[in-house]
This record gives structure tokens, sequence and C-alpha cells, in this order.
């Protein structure tokens, strides 16, 4: 390969500005918020301005043979944007913007690199909002559709694949093609947006997002639940669920991770001190509704049902507690890994089964000399787990021996961080083989020579 001609290429389509290489790399390009990074120096950043340059960058790299790692804000937890030794990294930074809002059909459609605070921001004053909540707001759309992400309030508003309608592709040889579109539903051949969802930037480039929007609801209450055991808050949760309340989030959180919020964000919740001596593990709800009326209905229904289930005392936080307790939940991440946790899970399981689920864990962690704590989207089945043990292969020896338990319940093993890099063996280990060899042949068919993403996912060639 003749590194300086394909540079030259480079920067002849997005411009000398906006390629870096060699000693102009910035490192914040480099990895993103894994746990595990491993140092890769690619070849360029290349940051196009629109989908025709980023169909040219990759007729240019398949040209050349070299890979491809799509970036949008690097907030991912699982290696899938570390780009690759002596390839070339498509960062979507500079195709932020909101394309064509839609206010009579609920629809927006956007650039990859736009953020979710950015999204949030372009749609006040319209009445709507975009549900999915992933907790990092700073993280890009494009990022979201290729890890199909969730958060805490997928429980009622479903994960990013419910959300989005249509999708723009470039293809590795830098075919430009559509799928989907405005429309809410179609029976209409092969659903290739679905397919992309999810994929890990392993299939195309992602370069506009068609999304479905909500109607905002204008009455809330966020609730505080605490409760002697953790067997007591996962299982009131289908009972909650089953009520017909239709909470939008459904988080419980341990008394260390707790904890931990509390102290990092010096939280005033007003919870007595007898009542803390007690508490064991938290529930977090979310009521919004339409009508004042129907909020306090529903805070009524809520609070004998919680009463039925043993809570030690239920709070209905002020706006501001309430808004800083879900702030310092979204922060629970960044928590974890300043206290130096060696792994942080997303196990999803069926959410009936996440009492047993949590048994086995608790077990796992005595069996293997580990503290292991976390939080989750209980709502929904995906719980997150914190797991400190420093040695690698006892460590290893555990991690498969948790996702083991979640699978055997019907689980999986990421809910909604993605397996990139850091649970590939893992999620190799564990998957069908019809359905891998199955996958791997759609894999051949996007991307023949396998330039886009490699060496992650259903890839498992080590790395150069």
């Amino acid at each position: 390969m003749d590194t300086d001609q394909l540079l030259r290429e480079l920067q002849e389509i997005v411009g000398k500005e906006n390629v870096t290489f060699a000693e102009t790399l910035n490192p914040d390009d480099l990895h993103d918020e894994s746990l595990h990074p491993t140092p890769r120096q690619p070849l360029a950043v290349v940051r196009p301005a629109n989908t025709r340059e980023v169909s040219l960058i990759a007729k240019c790299a398949s040209a050349h043979n070299v890979p491809v790692t799509p970036r949008g804000s690097g907030t991912g937890l699982s290696g899938g944007a570390t780009p690759i030794e002596g390839g070339v990294v498509i960062s979507f930074s500079r195709m932020n913007a909101v394309l064509n809002v839609d206010v009579d059909d609920h629809v927006v459609t956007v650039q990859p690199g736009l953020t979710l605070r950015e999204l949030n921001e372009a749609l006040v004053g319209t009445g709507l909002y975009y549900p999915v909540y992933p907790g990092e707001l700073s993280g890009s759309l494009g990022g979201n559709v290729n890890t199909n992400a969730g958060g805490m309030r997928a429980v009622r508003h479903g994960v990013t694949r419910q959300h989005v309608l249509g999708l723009e592709l470039v293809l590795i040889d830098g075919t430009i093609l559509r799928s989907g579109g405005s429309v809410v539903k179609s029976s209409s051949g092969y659903d290739l947006t679905q397919l992309v969802i999810g994929s890990e930037g392993t299939l195309a480039l992602v370069t506009e997002i068609t999304l479905k929007l909500s109607p905002r609801l204008l009455h809330a209450a966020t609730i505080l639940v605490p409760f002697s055991s953790l067997d007591n808050v996962t299982s009131i949760v289908p009972t909650i669920v089953a009520s017909g309340l239709t909470p939008s989030l459904l988080e419980y959180v341990d008394l260390a991770a707790m904890a931990g919020m509390v102290n990092s964000s010096d939280l005033e919740l007003g919870i007595q001190a007898d009542v803390t001596l007690k508490t064991a593990a938290y529930l977090i709800i979310l009521l919004e509704t339409r009508t004042r009326m129907q909020l306090d209905q529903d805070l009524e229904d809520l609070a004998l049902l919680l009463d039925d289930a043993g809570a030690l005392d239920v709070y209905v936080l002020p706006d501001h507690a309430a808004s800083a307790l879900i702030e310092a939940r979204e922060r629970l991440f960044w928590v974890s890994k300043s206290s130096g946790a060696n792994d942080i899970l997303d196990i999803v399981v069926p959410r009936s089964k996440v009492p047993s689920f949590m048994n086995e864990v608790r077990a796992l962690a005595e069996q293997h000399g580990a503290y292991i704590g976390g939080c989750g989207h209980v709502g929904d089945g995906n719980v997150h787990l914190s797991v400190f043990l420093p040695h690698d292969e006892k460590r290893e020896i555990l991690l498969q021996a948790l996702f083991g338990a979640g699978i055997a319940l019907g689980g999986a093993i990421s809910g909604e961080h993605g397996i990139g890099r850091d649970k590939q063996q893992a999620f190799l280990s564990f998957i069908n083989p019809q359905s891998l060899a199955l996958q791997r042949s759609i894999k051949d068919v996007f991307d023949p020579r396998k330039l886009l993403n490699p060496y992650r996912l259903l890839d498992e060639r080590p790395l150069p």
C-alpha cells in the first residue's frame, strides 16, 4: 500500500485540515470508554462533511484494501470504536446537523454525528422529544444506532431499534442506499434498517437517520423507594409493570452504588437515618402522564403496591432532588470506573428472572472471591454489574460464569453496550454455531474483504 498516495487522496476528498495522521493525531480519537483499551495507531482520522465524502472515503479505502473504523463520540463501553493499526478512522463529528423536523408526522431526520443533547435542544418548542435515553447525552445518534442503545427509559419507550424508521447507508465499495423512511410501518421486502441497527459498524456506514419522536408528557414524579433486601426490589418489578402504571423509568441501585452516587454528587435525598440503616437497595421510579389528576392517582396506586411489597418508605422527590438523582445515576459508570472496577457488564435476562439471576451473581461473587455491585434497568431485565477482581485469569473465569448464568435464564451477554472487542470471546463461545455461520454469511455479502470495523463482534481473527 502506498500510504502517501492514500493520504493525498483522503485530503483531496475532505480537505487537508480534516485529515490528521502521525504526530497530528488527537489521542481522544484513538479509543472509546472501554475499561480495556487496546491502543492502536491508525494511518489517519478523516472527518467528512456529507454522505458524498463518506462514499468517496469508503471507495478509496476499499481500493487500497485498508480497514475502516467508524467513530461517533467515542462514548461506547466495549471497544467498538478502537482503531485498526494502519487503518482509517472515519469520524462523524462534522456530520452533526438536524436535517428535518416533521412535527405533524412526529419524525426527525439527522446526521450520525449529532449528539443526544443537540437533538434535545433542537426539539425544544416542538412539544416532541426523542425518548431513548442511554444516559450519556454526549453520545452520538450514529453510535446509538450501531449499538442499539437502550438506557433507563427503555422499560416504557423501548430501545433505539423501536425508534429508527429509516437509514441512509454507505457500503464499503462507496455505494449509497436508503432503507426505510418516514412511514411507521412497512411490509415490503427485507428490513435492512433493522439489520444494520446493532451491527456495530461492521455492515455499513450510517450517514443519515430518520427517527420516530414522541409527544412530551408534562406531568412527572420521581419516586425513591428503599427496601431491606435486593430480593424485594427485584420481585416487585413485574407487579409494577403488570399494573398498567407504565413507568418511564424503573431502576434498582444497590447500597454501595447509591453511596457512590450520593458522595460523588453530594445528594440530599431526605431519607431518615433509621430508614437508611435498614436499607439494602433502592428502587427509582419515574411516572409521566398527561394530567396532574392522572399523576396523583398513579402515585396513590403505586404507593399501595410498594407498601404491600415491604417498602421501608416511599419518597416522592422534589424536582431539584429528582433531577440530581437521575443525573447521578447516569454518571454511575464514571463512579465505578474511578473506584477501580475491573469490568462493567450489561447482561440482560427476562424481567421475571432478575431475582434468580441476582442470587446467582451473589453466589458466584462469593465463590470467586470478588466484589460485584451495581444497578440496572430492572424494568427490562438489563442488569449492570461492576466487577472488582484484579486477577485477570480469575476474573475471566468469573465473567464466563456470569454470562453463562444469564444465558441459562434466557438472557444475553449484552443488553445495550454491544459486543465490540471486550465481550467478543464470550459472545463467540456462547453463540449457536448455525446462527454464527448465518451472521458471517451476511457479513460476507456486505463486506467480503472484512474492511468495515474488523477484528471484533463476529470476526475472531487476531489483531494485526
